[in-house]
């Protein structure tokens, strides 16, 4: 019953932050070659996560894009090996309020910047993910679908929650592709 009460406030707060910053919605011509800079957010808590993402920074690199990484740990410390990089950025639930909402400089800024595309990796629903989601400049954003989430995202993907990271990464990766064969899809 705590949780759902936490989920409350926490999803009426985000709700009274997006009316104030409200998103404005234009007609989207996505292609992934006009792309140049990449937000990513993903759970870090999970090794095998964590290799794999880096895996796909080096992937979008490969095809000339600026990629700005953001991991959250749902744990009160961030593992010692893990250290911020110049696109890499790292936080926890410690930097969080008791809902979930993110509290520190680097989140502001995550927010601030307008990725051409942010890749939202939050296979697991953590509402700090969701809020930086949500609240970003960027100016196109793919994720996991959810119904009561449609107003967050240009793209949203059908994942089943018992798949993975990578077989969500290859939806992404599926979808981008197919968009990119259709040159002039209006997405809105």
């Amino acid at each position: 019953m705590f949780k759902r009460i936490k989920a409350w406030f926490a999803g009426s707060s985000l709700k009274k932050e997006l009316l104030i910053n409200p998103r404005k919605m234009i007609a989207n011509r996505f292609n992934f070659h006009g792309v140049r800079t990449v937000g990513m957010l993903f759970d870090a808590s999970n090794p095998e996560d964590y290799e794999l993402v880096k895996r796909y920074v080096v992937y979008l690199r490969e095809h000339a894009k600026k990629v700005k990484v953001m991991g959250y740990f749902s744990k009160k410390q961030i593992p010692a090996l893990t250290y911020s990089k110049l696109e890499y950025d790292f936080f926890s639930s410690k930097e969080t309020n008791w809902f979930g909402k993110p509290t520190t400089h680097i989140i502001d800024n995550f927010i601030a910047e307008e990725y051409d595309l942010l890749i939202d990796l939050n296979i697991h629903d953590h509402f700090s993910l969701k809020y930086i989601t949500a609240l970003s400049k960027a100016k196109f954003k793919v994720g996991k679908y959810r119904e009561e989430d449609e107003t967050i995202y240009d793209m949203m993907i059908d994942a089943d929650n018992t798949q993975t990271l990578k077989y969500f990464l290859r939806q992404i990766d599926t979808y981008i592709t197919m968009l990119n064969k259709q040159p002039d899809i209006s997405l809105n």
